[in-house]
């Protein structure tokens, strides 16, 4: 992908999320985006799948490395953000390509679903959905996630809640912290958990 049409491409998808929505704050920032793009670019993956695009930031970002013929499946519940997603995709030349199967794939609906219909093995799975099902969409997307790939699992550290003496017990607070237990204990994987905005669990399938 050209550099100069993903940042236009990016550029015009957070203008029209601030413009058009009420959850601005949810939009990757561009360090983040960054690491997402430089994430890509090293581990040149065939097929990702990505649960909650939001306004599809960083779906755009994720596709950066994709390889020839490579694919993303994105997965969003919100149907009244898909003018914005597809608006950005189209921008950055992930749909409608004249002569090309579209390199992006928009899934509307309930992840927990969709993940059990797609068919593809994935080098790269981002999870940014409910925080309360992050457990779930780990064990639903596991099997479909390739020996020496990659889960990355956004807002772990959750405003530094996870990280009190006595943390919060709302659900999203206490389903984060669960996770990330579950991560640290699965030895069917390694993990590290950078620090970058909210903090996003590196998860390594072994």
């Amino acid at each position: 992908m050209d550099p100069k049409v993903l940042s236009s491409a990016l550029e015009w998808v957070e203008r029209q999320t601030n413009l058009c929505t009420k959850q601005a704050r949810m939009l990757s920032n561009g360090d983040q985006g960054a690491l997402l793009q430089a994430f890509s670019l090293m581990i040149k993956p065939m097929h990702i799948l990505e649960l909650g695009a939001f306004t599809g930031y960083s779906t755009i970002c994720l596709s950066r490395g994709l390889q020839e013929g490579g694919s993303i499946d994105t997965i969003e519940v919100y149907d009244e953000l898909e003018d914005i997603i597809k608006g950005g995709f189209r921008k950055a030349g992930l749909i409608d390509i004249p002569g090309k199967e579209d390199i992006a794939h928009l899934h509307i609906g309930d992840a927990k679903k969709i993940i059990p219909t797609l068919d593809k093995m994935y080098d790269i799975v981002y999870i940014d959905a409910n925080k309360r099902e992050y457990i779930e969409y780990y064990d639903l997307v596991f099997e479909k996630v390739r020996h020496g790939g990659y889960i990355l699992a956004d807002n772990v550290l959750w405003s530094g809640k996870v990280l009190l003496a006595n943390p919060p017990k709302d659900a999203q607070t206490q389903s984060i912290i669960a996770f990330n237990k579950k991560i640290k204990e699965d030895p069917r994987v390694d993990n590290t958990i950078l620090p970058i905005r909210d903090g996003i669990n590196v998860i390594y399938k072994l």
